[in-house]
């Protein structure tokens, strides 16, 4: 008699396992060599978040992964990165903003806005795409690296445009902070003017550290309180990208079911749960004790995010638009060099 060989059916978790475990691996491997840069320079040239990148772009040039593991690495590089921006929403505070005085607040809105648009401009002129032009102007105007992930989910690029905006933003960024305290005698900068420049320039604020250590604890000080500011404007930002997203065509994960609630379809959940966090900590609902490990699961996140969307790249994509991100990324990061100079002498900041 024989044996019928029914299918052994996976469940939907334990699928996603095998690539969500290898995400993981990546990050552990990322997050290492950080800390490596970190006892040997000080402080780290290249976060972790682009080492995983780059490791998962690595793999993925020498192995191309099976069906086995493609469910899980999709979810790392979208729900995952979802729930991340969500999470950043508790270390944010209203408070925070109005603290830094009108006419600086003023001028750290001016500067990402206006840096925004003519970052967008100038990467549409070069012929790149609707999507990675968002990227390299919110990348640039806001956190580098941070905002490009952040964005991405919302706008519903593609891996090969979150690598190709994040490997280049990356490069420029270890030159900036190697790059900026050379215009301190140059141009004669005070402390409190270097510390602002830092602030509206740098991408990370790690690296804003790194750029205003030479500068002395008075740049420091004020540097971090700038770049501060200016992640803040990124919630601002993907709040207004998310109402923008349908002119884009369908995101990642197709169109919205007929059944969704509107409100859905205008603003994704992760933002609606990012201003919510945002609010409670506004109000005091989250305790200072839980910020710290709140930013540190959203960061680890956003790194397994990263190694997957680098799993995902094909190099051949990156290098036909590899000389066009370049010029674009360079000259946005000029332009916000400019406008930031051109605030701090005109309304004598500093």
């Amino acid at each position: 008699m024989r044996r019928l060989h029914l299918p052994h059916r996976i469940s939907p978790l334990a699928a996603l396992g095998p690539g969500i475990a290898l995400c993981l691996a990546l990050t552990l491997v990322s997050i290492g060599l950080q800390h490596l840069e970190e006892d040997v320079f000080g402080h780290p040239y290249v976060e972790a978040l682009v080492i995983a990148i780059l490791l998962g772009m690595a793999m993925r040039t020498l192995w191309q992964p099976g069906p086995l593991w493609r469910s899980g690495i999709a979810f790392s590089a979208k729900q995952l990165l979802e729930v991340a921006v969500m999470l950043l929403g508790a270390s944010i505070s209203f408070a925070a903003i109005l603290a830094s005085g009108p006419v600086l607040l003023a001028a750290i809105v001016a500067t990402v806005a206006v840096t925004i648009a003519a970052s967008f401009a100038i990467s549409r002129l070069l012929g790149l795409a609707v999507r990675m032009s968002i990227l390299i102007a919110c990348g640039n105007a806001i956190c580098g690296n941070s905002a490009i992930a952040a964005v991405a989910p919302v706008i519903g690029a593609g891996s090969d445009d979150i690598a190709s905006s994040i490997s280049f933003t990356a490069i420029l960024g270890v030159l900036m902070v190697l790059g900026l305290p050379l215009l301190i005698p140059l141009l004669g900068l005070g402390a409190g003017q270097y510390g602002i420049l830092a602030g509206l320039t740098v991408y990370a604020v790690p690296q804003v550290l790194a750029a205003t250590v030479p500068a002395g604890l008075v740049a420091t000080q004020i540097g971090t309180v700038v770049k501060l500011v200016r992640v803040l404007m990124l919630g601002p930002v993907v709040v207004g990208l998310s109402l923008l997203a349908p002119r884009f065509g369908e995101t990642v994960a197709g169109p919205n079911p007929a059944g969704r609630l509107r409100l859905f379809k205008l603003v994704p959940w992760f933002i609606l749960g990012f201003l919510a966090l945002a609010a409670c900590r506004s109000l005091g609902l989250v305790p200072d004790p839980a910020i710290a490990p709140i930013t540190r699961v959203a960061g680890i996140l956003t790194v397994v995010s990263m190694a997957a969307l680098g799993l995902g790249v094909d190099l051949r994509v990156i290098g036909r638009v590899g000389s066009r991100v370049t010029a674009a990324v360079t000259l946005s990061l000029v332009l916000l060099l400019l406008v930031s100079l051109g605030l701090i002498f005109v309304l004598r900041l500093g």
